[in-house]
């Protein structure tokens, strides 16, 4: 029994992130770490470059040139970090508005599959799923890699809150 839940489960996962996936292509015409970079950014704590390749697993060169194309498309901006030898990363009015879109959109991919439920099944679901990412034990990156995406105004009693500001810089040790 547990196989056939997992391989179910396994199942509805990879078709929410499909259509997340396809509604983020959607919104801001590209699709990869791009609409993850804008919710990261998005909390405001003015992540590095350093600290975001991390979170969005990404390469020194891929975080470089996925910043480089925000920062050229009016999404991002680079400020003076906190210690001055960092940049840090920064959403413009306009990305704002593009992270806020895309994290609706979101939410509107992942709606469909709750439909079927009634309202009592989406609370137990809701719980069984907070049960679920309750018993994990992420690291810090490991948290902000999984809220990459999520929409900390509808997430009232995170069961894995993520601490942005505790991925590490770039000379202290990733573990």
């Amino acid at each position: 029994m547990i196989d056939r839940t997992a391989n179910l489960l396994g199942t509805v996962a990879l078709a929410v992130a499909d259509r997340i996936e396809e509604i983020a292509r959607e919104i801001v015409s590209h699709s990869g770490a791009t609409p993850a970079a804008l919710v990261v950014i998005g909390y405001g704590l003015g992540p590095s470059n350093h600290q975001l390749r991390h979170v969005l697993g990404l390469s020194h060169p891929g975080a470089v040139r996925l910043v480089d194309r925000l920062v050229a498309d009016g999404l991002v901006e680079r400020r003076r970090g906190r210690d001055k030898r960092a940049v840090a990363l920064h959403l413009t009015d306009k990305g704002y508005k593009f992270r806020e879109t895309l994290l609706g959109g979101r939410l509107a991919a992942i709606r469909p599959f709750l439909v079927p439920l009634d309202p009592s099944e989406q609370e137990e679901l809701a719980t069984l799923l907070h049960k679920l990412l309750s018993s994990m034990q992420p690291s810090d990156l490991e948290r902000c890699q999984l809220c990459r995406l999520c929409d900390d105004s509808v997430c009232s009693d995170c069961p894995i809150p993520a601490d942005f500001r505790k991925t590490q810089e770039p000379d202290e040790q990733l573990s």
